[in-house]
Protein backbone atom coordinates (compact mmCIF):
# COMPACT_ATOMS: atom_id res chain seq x y z
CA UNK A 1 0.00 0.00 0.00
CA UNK A 2 1.52 3.90 -1.13
CA UNK A 3 1.57 5.46 2.43
CA UNK A 4 -0.55 8.69 2.29
CA UNK A 5 0.60 12.01 3.34
CA UNK A 6 -2.88 12.51 4.84
CA UNK A 7 -2.70 9.78 6.85
CA UNK A 8 0.02 12.30 9.32
CA UNK A 9 -2.74 14.99 9.62
CA UNK A 10 -5.81 12.58 10.21
CA UNK A 11 -3.15 10.74 12.89
CA UNK A 12 -2.51 14.05 14.51
CA UNK A 13 -6.02 15.18 14.90
CA UNK A 14 -6.99 11.28 15.89
CA UNK A 15 -7.99 12.43 19.38
CA UNK A 16 -9.11 15.75 18.65
CA UNK A 17 -12.55 14.66 19.81
CA UNK A 18 -14.13 15.91 16.84
CA UNK A 19 -15.15 14.46 13.48
CA UNK A 20 -12.83 13.86 10.88
CA UNK A 21 -14.47 14.26 7.59
CA UNK A 22 -12.41 13.44 4.43
CA UNK A 23 -13.70 14.44 1.22
CA UNK A 24 -12.16 13.91 -2.35
CA UNK A 25 -13.11 12.46 -5.83
CA UNK A 26 -14.02 8.77 -6.19
CA UNK A 27 -11.22 6.12 -6.20
CA UNK A 28 -8.69 7.66 -4.70
CA UNK A 29 -8.39 5.73 -1.65
CA UNK A 30 -10.60 7.13 1.23
CA UNK A 31 -12.22 4.09 1.91
CA UNK A 32 -8.87 2.36 2.08
CA UNK A 33 -7.20 5.16 4.27
CA UNK A 34 -9.77 5.50 7.20
CA UNK A 35 -10.46 1.87 7.35
CA UNK A 36 -6.48 1.34 8.13
CA UNK A 37 -6.53 3.71 10.69
CA UNK A 38 -10.00 1.82 12.35
CA UNK A 39 -8.69 -1.44 11.91
CA UNK A 40 -5.34 -0.46 14.22
CA UNK A 41 -6.85 0.91 17.01
CA UNK A 42 -8.96 -2.19 16.90
CA UNK A 43 -12.85 -2.79 17.19
CA UNK A 44 -14.55 -0.10 15.43
CA UNK A 45 -18.54 0.32 13.50
CA UNK A 46 -18.29 0.82 9.61
CA UNK A 47 -21.74 2.52 8.12
CA UNK A 48 -21.58 2.36 4.37
CA UNK A 49 -23.99 4.69 3.22
CA UNK A 50 -24.01 2.95 -0.19
CA UNK A 51 -26.13 0.65 1.59
CA UNK A 52 -30.03 1.25 1.98
CA UNK A 53 -30.48 -0.06 5.01
CA UNK A 54 -27.67 1.74 6.82
CA UNK A 55 -28.80 5.36 5.24
CA UNK A 56 -32.70 4.07 6.95
CA UNK A 57 -30.56 3.58 9.66
CA UNK A 58 -29.22 6.99 9.84
CA UNK A 59 -31.73 9.60 7.83
CA UNK A 60 -33.78 11.51 10.70
CA UNK A 61 -32.79 9.28 13.84
CA UNK A 62 -32.89 9.87 17.29
CA UNK A 63 -29.77 9.71 20.08
CA UNK A 64 -31.76 6.51 21.53
CA UNK A 65 -31.41 4.46 17.95
CA UNK A 66 -27.46 5.88 17.74
CA UNK A 67 -26.83 4.22 21.12
CA UNK A 68 -28.39 0.95 20.25
CA UNK A 69 -26.94 1.20 16.38
CA UNK A 70 -23.20 2.21 18.03
CA UNK A 71 -23.39 -0.19 21.29
CA UNK A 72 -19.87 -0.06 22.80
CA UNK A 73 -18.03 0.64 19.87
CA UNK A 74 -15.63 3.63 20.11
CA UNK A 75 -14.87 4.47 16.66
CA UNK A 76 -18.06 4.81 14.27
CA UNK A 77 -16.62 5.54 10.41
CA UNK A 78 -19.46 6.75 8.33
CA UNK A 79 -18.62 6.15 4.56
CA UNK A 80 -20.44 7.75 1.54
CA UNK A 81 -21.92 9.93 4.36
CA UNK A 82 -23.32 12.67 1.67
CA UNK A 83 -26.26 9.72 0.31
CA UNK A 84 -27.61 10.56 3.78
CA UNK A 85 -30.50 12.80 3.83
CA UNK A 86 -29.65 14.86 7.08
CA UNK A 87 -26.48 13.39 7.84
CA UNK A 88 -25.56 16.69 9.65
CA UNK A 89 -27.68 16.60 11.91
CA UNK A 90 -27.53 12.94 13.27
CA UNK A 91 -23.27 13.24 13.14
CA UNK A 92 -24.48 16.46 15.30
CA UNK A 93 -25.95 14.21 17.77
CA UNK A 94 -23.19 11.29 17.58
CA UNK A 95 -20.72 14.36 18.35
CA UNK A 96 -22.63 15.92 21.16
CA UNK A 97 -24.29 13.02 23.16
CA UNK A 98 -21.35 10.56 22.78
CA UNK A 99 -18.21 12.38 23.53
CA UNK A 100 -16.31 9.15 23.59
CA UNK A 101 -17.24 8.26 20.43
CA UNK A 102 -14.24 8.80 17.35
CA UNK A 103 -16.20 9.90 14.81
CA UNK A 104 -14.61 9.48 10.95
CA UNK A 105 -16.78 10.86 7.82
CA UNK A 106 -15.45 10.05 4.47
CA UNK A 107 -17.71 11.82 0.92
CA UNK A 108 -17.32 11.23 -2.51
CA UNK A 109 -19.20 14.61 -2.91
CA UNK A 110 -18.91 18.10 -1.73
CA UNK A 111 -22.11 18.59 -3.67
CA UNK A 112 -24.59 17.58 -0.83
CA UNK A 113 -22.04 16.38 1.93
CA UNK A 114 -20.64 20.43 2.68
CA UNK A 115 -24.19 22.28 2.76
CA UNK A 116 -25.82 19.07 4.79
CA UNK A 117 -22.73 18.94 7.77
CA UNK A 118 -21.36 22.44 7.54
CA UNK A 119 -23.67 23.96 9.53
CA UNK A 120 -24.68 21.38 12.02
CA UNK A 121 -20.75 20.53 12.76
CA UNK A 122 -19.41 24.22 12.93
CA UNK A 123 -16.56 23.91 15.68
CA UNK A 124 -17.20 20.06 15.66
CA UNK A 125 -15.10 18.83 13.00
CA UNK A 126 -11.60 18.94 10.80
CA UNK A 127 -11.65 18.89 7.33
CA UNK A 128 -9.48 17.49 5.34
CA UNK A 129 -8.98 16.36 1.26
CA UNK A 130 -7.93 13.19 -0.12
CA UNK A 131 -6.69 13.54 -3.87
CA UNK A 132 -5.61 11.28 -6.15
CA UNK A 133 -1.30 9.84 -5.95
CA UNK A 134 0.60 12.85 -5.08
CA UNK A 135 4.16 12.59 -6.75
CA UNK A 136 5.85 12.60 -3.06
CA UNK A 137 3.86 9.94 -2.18
CA UNK A 138 4.97 7.88 -5.36
CA UNK A 139 8.73 8.43 -4.43
CA UNK A 140 7.90 7.80 -1.15
CA UNK A 141 6.60 4.94 -2.36
CA UNK A 142 9.23 3.63 -5.67
CA UNK A 143 12.00 6.08 -4.81
CA UNK A 144 12.88 9.28 -6.34
CA UNK A 145 14.73 7.32 -9.75
CA UNK A 146 11.58 4.80 -10.56
CA UNK A 147 9.59 7.57 -9.92
CA UNK A 148 11.43 9.88 -12.73
CA UNK A 149 11.02 6.76 -15.08
CA UNK A 150 7.74 6.92 -14.78
CA UNK A 151 6.99 10.95 -15.30
CA UNK A 152 6.36 10.42 -19.18
CA UNK A 153 3.53 7.40 -18.30
CA UNK A 154 2.56 9.85 -15.16
CA UNK A 155 1.67 12.38 -17.35
CA UNK A 156 -0.59 10.60 -19.53
CA UNK A 157 -2.13 8.19 -17.09
CA UNK A 158 -2.36 10.60 -14.41
CA UNK A 159 -1.75 9.55 -10.15
CA UNK A 160 -5.79 7.41 -9.71
CA UNK A 161 -4.48 4.54 -7.18
CA UNK A 162 -6.29 2.29 -9.89
CA UNK A 163 -3.95 3.31 -12.39
CA UNK A 164 -0.93 3.19 -10.90
CA UNK A 165 -0.79 -0.33 -9.72
CA UNK A 166 -2.12 -1.58 -12.12
CA UNK A 167 0.45 -1.40 -15.41
CA UNK A 168 -0.77 -2.52 -18.33
CA UNK A 169 -4.68 -1.68 -17.81
CA UNK A 170 -4.78 2.46 -17.35
CA UNK A 171 -6.97 2.92 -20.40
CA UNK A 172 -9.76 0.92 -19.26
CA UNK A 173 -9.68 1.90 -15.85
CA UNK A 174 -9.94 5.81 -16.73
CA UNK A 175 -12.09 5.09 -19.35
CA UNK A 176 -14.36 3.99 -16.65
CA UNK A 177 -13.73 6.30 -13.96
CA UNK A 178 -13.88 9.04 -16.70
CA UNK A 179 -17.32 7.86 -17.85
CA UNK A 180 -19.93 6.50 -14.91
CA UNK A 181 -17.73 7.35 -11.85
CA UNK A 182 -16.96 10.70 -12.93
CA UNK A 183 -20.77 11.62 -13.40
CA UNK A 184 -22.51 9.69 -10.43
CA UNK A 185 -22.29 12.53 -8.08
CA UNK A 186 -23.21 15.01 -10.33
CA UNK A 187 -26.43 13.31 -11.88
CA UNK A 188 -27.32 12.29 -8.85
CA UNK A 189 -26.74 15.95 -6.82
CA UNK A 190 -26.21 18.48 -9.19
CA UNK A 191 -29.46 18.29 -11.16
CA UNK A 192 -27.95 18.04 -14.43
CA UNK A 193 -30.76 16.70 -16.83
CA UNK A 194 -28.60 17.20 -20.01
CA UNK A 195 -25.43 14.55 -19.51
CA UNK A 196 -24.07 15.38 -23.60
CA UNK A 197 -23.92 18.91 -22.60
CA UNK A 198 -21.69 18.22 -19.48
CA UNK A 199 -19.22 15.58 -22.16
CA UNK A 200 -19.18 18.86 -24.68
CA UNK A 201 -18.20 21.12 -22.24
CA UNK A 202 -15.33 19.09 -20.48
CA UNK A 203 -14.18 18.46 -23.98
CA UNK A 204 -13.68 21.88 -25.02
CA UNK A 205 -12.18 22.58 -20.81
CA UNK A 206 -9.45 19.68 -21.87
CA UNK A 207 -8.68 21.28 -24.96
CA UNK A 208 -7.92 24.40 -22.97
CA UNK A 209 -6.11 23.43 -20.41
CA UNK A 210 -3.24 26.47 -19.67
CA UNK A 211 -5.35 28.77 -21.97
CA UNK A 212 -7.46 31.48 -20.39
CA UNK A 213 -11.05 30.36 -20.79
CA UNK A 214 -14.33 32.78 -21.01
CA UNK A 215 -17.75 31.84 -20.41
CA UNK A 216 -19.08 34.03 -22.87
CA UNK A 217 -16.96 31.57 -25.81
CA UNK A 218 -17.78 28.44 -24.06
CA UNK A 219 -21.50 29.79 -23.94
CA UNK A 220 -21.18 30.01 -28.26
CA UNK A 221 -19.42 27.52 -28.78
CA UNK A 222 -21.07 24.59 -26.49
CA UNK A 223 -24.53 26.45 -28.10
CA UNK A 224 -26.11 27.14 -24.43
CA UNK A 225 -26.35 30.07 -21.73
CA UNK A 226 -23.82 31.41 -19.74
CA UNK A 227 -25.43 30.73 -16.55
CA UNK A 228 -25.36 27.11 -17.13
CA UNK A 229 -21.67 27.17 -17.81
CA UNK A 230 -21.13 28.72 -14.85
CA UNK A 231 -23.26 26.24 -12.99
CA UNK A 232 -21.77 23.43 -14.63
CA UNK A 233 -18.28 24.59 -14.17
CA UNK A 234 -19.30 25.38 -10.36
CA UNK A 235 -20.68 21.50 -10.06
CA UNK A 236 -17.24 19.77 -12.04
CA UNK A 237 -15.23 21.87 -8.94
CA UNK A 238 -17.22 20.49 -6.04
CA UNK A 239 -16.91 17.29 -7.39
CA UNK A 240 -13.28 17.38 -7.51
CA UNK A 241 -13.02 17.24 -11.12
CA UNK A 242 -11.26 20.21 -12.18
CA UNK A 243 -10.37 23.89 -10.85
CA UNK A 244 -9.97 27.10 -11.03
CA UNK A 245 -7.16 29.56 -11.41
CA UNK A 246 -7.48 33.32 -11.10
CA UNK A 247 -5.81 36.20 -12.67
CA UNK A 248 -3.78 38.23 -10.50
CA UNK A 249 -4.39 41.99 -10.99
CA UNK A 250 -3.09 44.46 -8.25
CA UNK A 251 -1.39 47.70 -10.49
CA UNK A 252 -1.02 47.87 -13.44
CA UNK A 253 -3.65 49.21 -15.58
CA UNK A 254 -3.26 46.56 -18.55
CA UNK A 255 -3.38 43.59 -16.35
CA UNK A 256 -5.92 41.00 -17.45
CA UNK A 257 -8.52 40.63 -14.36
CA UNK A 258 -11.08 39.20 -15.24
CA UNK A 259 -10.42 35.98 -16.44
CA UNK A 260 -9.52 32.65 -15.42
CA UNK A 261 -7.66 29.08 -15.78
CA UNK A 262 -9.33 25.80 -15.79
CA UNK A 263 -7.18 22.70 -14.79
CA UNK A 264 -8.38 19.05 -14.02
CA UNK A 265 -7.00 17.13 -10.53
CA UNK A 266 -5.70 14.57 -12.49
CA UNK A 267 -3.74 14.45 -16.18
CA UNK A 268 -5.50 10.72 -16.58
CA UNK A 269 -8.87 11.60 -16.52
CA UNK A 270 -7.54 14.63 -18.44
CA UNK A 271 -6.44 12.65 -21.50
CA UNK A 272 -9.81 9.61 -21.39
CA UNK A 273 -11.96 12.53 -21.93
CA UNK A 274 -10.01 13.55 -25.33
CA UNK A 275 -9.23 9.66 -26.29
CA UNK A 276 -5.53 10.73 -26.13
CA UNK A 277 -3.10 8.89 -25.11
CA UNK A 278 -0.32 9.43 -27.21
CA UNK A 279 3.24 8.72 -25.98
CA UNK A 280 4.76 12.15 -24.86
CA UNK A 281 7.36 12.28 -28.26
CA UNK A 282 4.53 12.53 -30.39
CA UNK A 283 1.95 14.92 -28.58
CA UNK A 284 1.39 18.91 -29.56
CA UNK A 285 0.35 19.61 -25.69
CA UNK A 286 3.15 18.51 -23.82
CA UNK A 287 3.28 21.85 -22.80
CA UNK A 288 -0.68 22.09 -21.41
CA UNK A 289 0.40 18.38 -20.29
CA UNK A 290 3.39 19.73 -17.97
CA UNK A 291 0.96 22.59 -16.59
CA UNK A 292 -1.37 20.76 -15.13
CA UNK A 293 0.90 18.01 -13.71
CA UNK A 294 2.94 20.63 -12.13
CA UNK A 295 -0.08 22.95 -10.35
CA UNK A 296 -2.55 19.97 -9.29
CA UNK A 297 0.39 18.48 -7.84
CA UNK A 298 1.33 21.95 -6.44
CA UNK A 299 -2.26 21.95 -5.08
CA UNK A 300 -1.31 18.96 -3.20
CA UNK A 301 1.79 20.15 -1.38
CA UNK A 302 0.35 22.88 -0.35
CA UNK A 303 -3.19 20.87 0.94
CA UNK A 304 -1.10 18.28 2.49
CA UNK A 305 1.89 20.40 4.27
CA UNK A 306 -0.65 22.78 5.74
CA UNK A 307 0.18 25.67 3.87
CA UNK A 308 -2.45 28.53 3.62
CA UNK A 309 -1.51 30.71 -0.23
CA UNK A 310 -3.01 32.16 -2.54
CA UNK A 311 -2.36 30.99 -6.33
CA UNK A 312 -2.68 32.76 -9.34
CA UNK A 313 -1.56 33.41 -12.88
CA UNK A 314 -0.56 36.76 -14.38
CA UNK A 315 -1.10 38.55 -17.86
CA UNK A 316 -1.35 41.75 -19.20
CA UNK A 317 -3.38 42.49 -22.41
CA UNK A 318 0.29 42.69 -23.97
CA UNK A 319 0.13 39.55 -23.90
CA UNK A 320 3.16 39.13 -21.29
CA UNK A 321 2.60 36.16 -18.85
CA UNK A 322 3.74 33.94 -15.82
CA UNK A 323 2.20 30.66 -15.31
CA UNK A 324 1.94 30.73 -11.68
CA UNK A 325 2.24 32.87 -8.75
CA UNK A 326 1.66 31.99 -4.95
CA UNK A 327 0.80 34.51 -2.35
CA UNK A 328 1.77 34.05 1.46
CA UNK A 329 2.32 36.21 3.86
CA UNK A 330 2.30 38.91 1.98
CA UNK A 331 5.23 37.69 -0.18
CA UNK A 332 4.81 36.66 -3.90
CA UNK A 333 6.51 33.85 -5.61
CA UNK A 334 6.71 33.31 -9.53
CA UNK A 335 7.25 30.37 -11.89
CA UNK A 336 7.86 29.54 -15.23
CA UNK A 337 6.85 26.11 -16.62
CA UNK A 338 8.72 24.50 -19.23
CA UNK A 339 8.85 21.10 -20.66
CA UNK A 340 12.33 21.22 -22.10
CA UNK A 341 15.05 22.28 -19.94
CA UNK A 342 16.75 24.20 -22.42
CA UNK A 343 13.92 27.01 -23.23
CA UNK A 344 14.90 30.53 -22.99
CA UNK A 345 12.39 32.24 -20.27
CA UNK A 346 12.48 35.93 -19.31
CA UNK A 347 9.88 36.89 -16.42
CA UNK A 348 8.28 39.74 -17.58
CA UNK A 349 9.99 43.17 -16.66
CA UNK A 350 6.33 45.31 -15.66
CA UNK A 351 5.78 42.34 -13.07
CA UNK A 352 9.29 42.22 -11.43
CA UNK A 353 9.39 46.09 -10.86
CA UNK A 354 5.69 46.39 -9.51
CA UNK A 355 5.24 43.39 -7.29
CA UNK A 356 9.31 42.52 -6.56
CA UNK A 357 8.83 38.92 -5.93
CA UNK A 358 11.00 36.66 -3.69
CA UNK A 359 11.73 34.05 -6.12
CA UNK A 360 11.44 33.53 -9.78
CA UNK A 361 12.03 29.99 -10.94
CA UNK A 362 12.03 27.91 -14.32
CA UNK A 363 10.82 24.58 -13.81
CA UNK A 364 11.34 21.86 -16.64
CA UNK A 365 11.75 18.38 -16.69
CA UNK A 366 15.16 18.40 -15.04
CA UNK A 367 14.54 20.10 -11.64
CA UNK A 368 10.94 19.68 -11.31
CA UNK A 369 11.12 17.66 -8.01
CA UNK A 370 11.23 20.18 -5.28
CA UNK A 371 8.39 22.12 -6.88
CA UNK A 372 6.03 19.45 -6.25
CA UNK A 373 7.86 17.57 -3.18
CA UNK A 374 7.74 21.40 -1.13
CA UNK A 375 11.50 21.20 -0.90
CA UNK A 376 12.21 24.86 -3.02
CA UNK A 377 9.93 28.22 -1.89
Amino acid sequence: MIERLLERQLRSRWNSGKALVVTGPRQVGKTTLLHKLCVEEGDYLLLNADEADVRALLENTSVTRLRQLIGSKKTVFVDEAQRVRNIGLTLKLITDQMPDVRLLVSGSSALDLASEINEPLTGRKFDFHLYPISWQELVGNVGFLAAKQQLETRLLFGFYPDVVTNVGDERSILQQLSSSYLYKDLLTFGGIRRPEVLDKLLVVLALQVGSEVSYNELARTIQIDKATIETYIGLLEKAFIVFRLQPFSRNLRHEISSSRKIYFYDNGIRNAILADFKPVALRTDIGALWENFLISERQKVLHYGGQWARTYFWRTHQQQEIDYLEEKDGAIDAWEFKWNPNAKVRFAKPFIETYSPGHTTVIHRDNFDGFVTDNQP
